[in-house]
């Protein structure tokens, strides 16, 4: 123990001397107290058993902890296959075998919890500024929500992708849909604005969104598949060493992939849709026109 004496702290330690603490006999002859008051000897009263103890005794907020560790084997393509089943299986046997065990998952797993905790919150507020940023220049609350009604879909072909190539999704695989959300809303900024320039020439909702289709159709597919295939071979790439960012590729390359002719097809509809919303607003404010006074002849 460590007592504080005025403004030093001593260290107080008692033992046996070294004579009589040398050897197993010592332990086995070691005397103890027995709440009745008599002296025995302590292998009367106890079994001992040898095992191996371990060489550094690590605390983590004052207890004591054990730090199992483990490499995936080289054909295997993610930890959560194996985390699931310690979850499933082992974890709940261990809790019930041994009582006021605390288990916790530290390294990459925690590392990716902490991840995901901090990127969901990032993600948040980068589509605020990305509404917020389309919001300004098409001085309109609707429009940039058409634009980013392509963003899901966007996200639904980086799963696709994962599944297409057999991989299994991780922190990389939300850095690249991260990465997606911003790269997916220029196909439908293009189709956007070639429709609002038709409506300012005098066209209909729907001739200028026909127009804009046309127009803009090679645009958007071009630079769709110049990304796709520009990312093309990180996607494919077999070696050790590209396999850690693979993920991010896939979600980036199939997402704009898929996204685009969801685009070409999702976009110009939800357009018409808000047309229709907004003109049956404003008719509806506006009210019928009060019937006019005929003159008497």
């Amino acid at each position: 123990m460590r007592e504080q004496v005025g403004r030093d702290e001593v260290k107080v330690m008692v033992r046996l001397p070294e004579d009589q603490r040398g050897s197993e006999f010592d332990l086995h002859a070691f005397t103890v107290r027995t709440p009745a008051g008599a002296s025995v000897a302590l292998g009367d009263v106890a079994s001992f058993q040898r095992s191996r103890s371990p060489t550094t005794i690590n605390r983590e907020d004052g207890k004591r902890t054990v730090n199992v560790k483990a490499k995936l084997a080289p054909q295997a393509s993610s930890s959560q296959a194996v985390t699931a089943a310690v979850n499933a299986k082992d974890i709940p046997e261990m809790l019930e075998t041994y009582p006021g065990l605390e288990i916790g998952y530290s390294g990459e797993q925690r590392e990716q919890a902490e991840s995901f905790a901090s990127l969901g919150k990032n993600y948040l507020i980068a589509l605020v500024v990305i509404y917020g940023l389309l919001a300004i220049p098409f001085r309109s609350y609707l429009q940039p929500l058409i634009i980013m009604s392509a963003i899901p879909f966007g996200v639904v072909g980086a799963f696709l992708g994962h599944l297409v190539m057999g991989f299994n999704l991780n922190v990389i695989s939300m850095f690249g849909i991260v990465a997606l959300s911003g790269v997916v809303v220029n196909d439908s900024l293009v189709l956007i604005d070639g429709a609002n320039r038709a409506r300012r020439e005098g066209l209909s909702a729907i001739e200028a969104i026909q127009q804009a289709g046309r127009q803009r159709f090679r645009p958007i597919l071009l630079t769709s598949l110049t990304t796709f295939f520009g990312l093309a071979p990180m996607i494919f790439e077999t070696s050790m060493q590209a396999r850690f960012l693979i993920p991010m590729a896939i979600s980036l390359g199939f997402g704009v992939l898929f996204a685009t002719f969801i685009i070409l097809l999702l976009v110009p509809a939800v357009f018409m849709i808000v047309d229709d919303v907004q003109r049956f607003f404003s008719e509806s404010v506006e009210g019928d026109p009060s019937p006019q006074a005929v003159p008497a002849k």
